[in-house]
């Protein structure tokens, strides 16, 4: 079942998805290199207790952590820990989420550790992102959930191959519903399949979180030995990014983004929904 949520619901959502915004800006600051992944997490924590929220991650099916710090060939789901030093040139995408008064935001961006990174892997957070963006664009009224996975696979299959051959677009995870749990139904595809069928019809009150994961190589992945840090079978490094959006009866709203996806939307020719926390 899709929960479909009120205006009220979710201005409520929008108050979580700031609060996720505010740990993506203060762990972007610090991931510079010498700092450890466990030192993330603490800017995370205490951003989250500053803001009055929870945090969705920590104890979530027993993760022991705020944050996800997921590094290099890590795609999703690395834990922070005070071994992991970051170095020059490592790239590591920091998923985080957030509740307000029992509503859900979640939220993930892929960063860069230093300098002199290659073309190639500027190339693949940038097209990822996009991807990302293109499924936020295709969240329309009436619209059916493989539409949003046809826009996120499609755009990512017609940018210039990178050297490795072949963008991966990651099988084994994908977006989901969110609300007043973190990890709801639809589950979302990045990739169109036959045997998922179009799913449901997209109406105001829809909330996905949409994140693409790709590498530069392979789309499969393994679990490690902890349970939880997911890596591409191949060693190839990957990109992740998400945020939480809403569908309203004005247009869609990223809870996530600072200005609720404003900007970008209108580079696409989109008008972002009113934003409630500019009233509030």
């Amino acid at each position: 079942m899709v929960q479909i949520k009120t205006p009220e619901q979710i201005a409520k959502m929008r108050e979580a998805g700031l609060v996720v915004a505010a740990i993506h800006a203060a762990t972007r600051e610090a991931a510079v290199p010498g700092a450890t992944t466990r030192d993330l997490d603490e800017i995370a924590r205490k951003v989250i207790a500053d803001h009055g929220a929870k945090s969705n991650f920590l104890g979530y099916g027993g993760f022991p952590a705020t944050i996800c710090t997921s590094v290099n060939e890590v795609v999703v789901h690395g834990i922070p820990d005070g071994k992991t030093v970051l170095k020059d040139g490592d790239v590591i995408s920091i998923d985080c989420g957030a509740i307000i008064d029992g509503w859900h935001g979640d939220a993930a961006y892929t960063a860069f550790v230093g300098t002199g990174h290659s073309q190639e892997l500027l190339e693949l957070s940038r097209v990822t992102e996009e991807s990302m963006w293109a499924g936020i664009a295709a969240m329309r009224n009436g619209a059916r959930l493989v539409d949003v996975s046809r826009a996120i696979e499609t755009y990512i299959r017609r940018q210039p191959r990178p050297a490795t051959g072949k963008y991966g677009i990651i099988e084994d995870y994908g977006g989901h519903g969110i609300g007043t749990e973190m990890h709801m139904d639809p589950h979302l595809l990045n990739y169109v399949s036959r045997k998922r069928g179009r799913g449901p019809k997209i109406v105001p009150g829809f909330c996905l979180a949409i994140e693409p994961m790709v590498s530069l190589g392979t789309p499969h992945t393994e679990v490690l030995a902890d349970d939880w840090t997911v890596v591409t079978t191949d060693g190839t490094w990957s990109a992740h990014w998400e945020h939480s959006v809403a569908l309203t009866e004005e247009g869609p709203l990223v809870l996530t983004a600072p200005d609720g996806g404003r900007a970008k939307l209108a580079e696409l020719g989109i008008t972002a929904a009113p934003d409630p926390a500019a009233s509030a």
